[in-house]
């Protein structure tokens, strides 16, 4: 064979070669775009490899330990549906409580979540879960609303102090920065004489201000001890998820701050930390060597003077309430209660008993669990000050300590089997120490709430209103009230209302002897709660619970609401109406806000109209709502926001009676 013949088969085979090399590539990308059909139509997710990323310590990465910016409450978020937790769901929530905190027992969790209450479970925009008393305040929230990252709330960690450990703030001042939305830093943590304490990554911890034990701000912490030893205790120390005074704290219908005495006694251990002199309201200005100690989230180098020109005057005043200035009155109170005897200490839990028993337990709250009995009745009627310990008695158990006032006769108790617990079943209102006693008239505690409005804008004082849901008596309780002496034209509160339906059952002798929580039927009770309510064919009940006595018997009356605002009262038919504000687009793509409803707080709409053009700049116009009773005041602009907090602080409307409704966010 020649050298060109050669040539040309070695030409050949590699031409060959190379499309044999095409027709497999061809083949392969056919059989994967196969498959990836295959995947598709049956349903199945294809997996992806995440990306490694060294920059991040390993338990950032994973699911339980992923820490959550504090700017999640920083502002108002919206709720995207609210629902009641069914029997199971509630279970299963004190479950997973008991398992995340092993600090919490079983009254523990009943203090934050009564038996007899509903719990709300609320969705919000962000994706986060919140669980909450009905009517009430916010205990427990879930950061991704898959329950792997429960946090609780500082509301639940000022009714039980001890559930998370805590990190001890050098000062008050830092606190200063701290309700303002930024995370902790080691330099600003106050190392105990014992050393500082061992905790890994990702645990759930609170922050404490010295010279109170009320929690303010919940975290994650950012690394482990020896880590932060390491690295000579510097840098991040708790991510915050959620602090005193931010949206998670305002959205309760009465956000409050724990009182002196109310929630723990407190002992401080360094009287110079809590001096006037070093307290937030007495800062002109941060000391310089806190530069480095608070750092803005997802902004490294930030300094604290920086952050404090974002702060309002009005969370640095607020911090009053949480801190106890100067300790001679928390020394001279625990030195009271070292040197009470168990005699002293036997006949202060006496006192404080038979003051609950005459002011704050009812007949109708029975029957009541020991637990309950203590932290809801018992602790509030104790003296100012004074620490109700039932360790320092001669009887060391709450259980021994009442299962003792049942054989003594002034109350009738017995255990629950199933529970564990002694529950309440009823007083003895004849007991000579009942009938001796003459309980103590208190004065309420008064708390004085700050305008949202901030006063270097000029505005006015918070209007005063008072608003009231009353109830009339309607046919078919008109025989309850004759009977027990009520006047059938007058308005009665709820608590009235009930009362008079419980002298009722009292009077008859209605309450069933063999389960003092059920109340039996008569014929003119039975008629009163389900004449005309049952159905044709059904049988009417013979008994009911009393915890369903007092709800069911306000179905049946006339529901009426009260308004009063500048000595100017009026009563209304039917229940209150919300102020409903509403946010939409219009053509050109701009914003408009309507407001409605608001006549049945005694606002005039011409007066309100001309109010919010002076306040937000802007054209207003005053509409009759077609078909309905009332007006509608419609703003240029999205002022939804704005709106509102002009409606709560400047008119007094409470927050629960404003729907906020933002169009222009779908």
């Amino acid at each position: 064979m020649s050298e060109d013949e050669r040539m040309n088969s070695a030409g050949l085979n590699q031409a060959q070669s190379q499309n044999l090399k095409t027709q497999q590539e061809i083949k392969r990308l056919i059989r994967i775009r196969v498959l990836r059909s295959e995947s598709h139509s049956s349903g199945s997710v294809r997996k992806t490899v995440p990306r490694r990323d060294n920059r991040r310590p390993q338990w950032f990465k994973t699911e339980k330990y992923r820490p959550v910016e504090a700017t999640m409450f920083k502002k108002p978020v919206e709720a995207r549906s609210q629902q009641r937790l069914s029997g199971a769901d509630r279970k299963k929530l004190k479950r997973t409580i008991k398992e995340r905190f092993l600090n919490a027992s079983d009254a523990d969790i009943d203090v934050l979540f009564p038996p007899k209450t509903e719990i709300i479970l609320g969705k919000l925009m962000n994706r986060a879960h919140v669980y909450g008393v009905e009517g009430g305040t916010p205990m427990f929230f879930d950061v991704d609303g898959r329950g792997t990252q429960i946090f609780p709330t500082v509301y639940a960690l000022w009714q039980l102090p001890e559930l998370l450990p805590a990190f001890m703030l050098k000062g008050s001042e830092v606190s200063h920065y701290i309700i303002g939305g930024a995370d902790l830093m080691f330099p600003g943590i106050r190392i105990p004489e014992e050393g500082f304490p061992s905790f890994t990554a990702g645990e759930i911890w609170a922050i404490k201000v010295p010279g109170n034990m009320a929690p303010i701000a919940v975290g994650v912490t950012a690394m482990s001890s020896s880590e932060a030893l390491k690295a000579g205790l510097r840098g991040k120390a708790l991510f915050i998820n959620h602090y005193y005074h931010d949206s998670l704290w305002a959205s309760a219908d009465s956000p409050y701050v724990p009182n002196e005495g109310f929630y723990i006694d407190v002992v401080v251990e360094d009287p110079a930390l809590s001096s006037p002199s070093k307290t937030v309201e007495g800062l002109d200005e941060p000391p310089r060597d806190l530069a480095n100690i608070i750092t803005e989230p997802g902004v490294g180098g930030s300094t604290h003077s920086e952050l404090g020109k974002e702060i309002s005057d009005e969370l640095t005043s607020s911090m009053t309430d949480l801190k106890i200035e100067g300790s001679g009155l928390v020394e001279q109170t625990n030195n009271q209660n070292q040197n009470l005897s168990l005699e002293e200490v036997d006949a202060l839990l006496e006192r404080c008993l038979l003051q609950a028993l005459h002011t704050t337990v009812k007949d109708k709250d029975l029957p009541l669990a020991g637990s309950m009995l203590w932290s809801s009745h018992l602790l509030p009627c104790r003296p100012p000050g004074v620490t109700l310990d039932i360790k320092k008695s001669s009887h060391k158990k709450l259980s021994k300590w009442l299962m003792s006032k049942s054989s003594s006769g002034l109350i009738t108790a017995k255990e629950d089997k199933h529970k564990k617990e002694i529950i309440i079943q009823s007083v003895n209102r004849v007991h000579p120490n009942y009938t001796s006693f003459r309980p103590e008239k208190r004065q309420a505690d008064v708390r004085q709430q700050s305008s949202d409005v901030p006063a270097s804008e000029g505005s006015t004082k918070k209007s005063q209103i008072d608003v009231m849901e009353i109830f009339k008596s309607s046919t078919h309780v008109n025989s309850i009230f004759t009977s027990v002496g009520a006047d059938t034209g007058q308005f009665y509160t709820a608590s009235e209302v009930t009362n008079i339906v419980f002298r009722y059952v009292e009077m008859e002798n209605l309450v069933k002897p063999s389960n003092p929580a059920i109340v039996i039927l008569n014929p003119v009770l039975c008629d009163a709660l389900y004449k005309g309510a049952v159905k044709k064919g059904s049988a009417y009940p013979s008994e009911i619970h009393k915890k369903d006595l007092g709800a069911t018997f306000l179905k049946r009356m006339q529901v009426h609401h009260s308004v009063t605002r500048k000595g100017e009262s009026t009563i209304c038919k039917g229940a209150i109406r919300n102020v409903q504000i509403l946010t939409e687009r219009r053509q050109g793509n701009k914003k408009v806000t309507k407001v409605s409803g608001f006549e049945t707080f005694l606002i005039n709409p011409e007066a309100l109209a001309s109010e919010l053009q002076k306040k937000f700049a802007c054209s207003t116009t005053v509409t009759e709502l077609p078909g309905k009773k009332g007006h509608e005041v419609l703003i240029q602009g999205g002022v939804i926001e704005d709106l509102a907090k002009q409606l709560v602080g400047h008119y007094g409307i409470p927050k629960r009676y404003i729907e906020v409704l933002d169009k222009t966010r779908r």
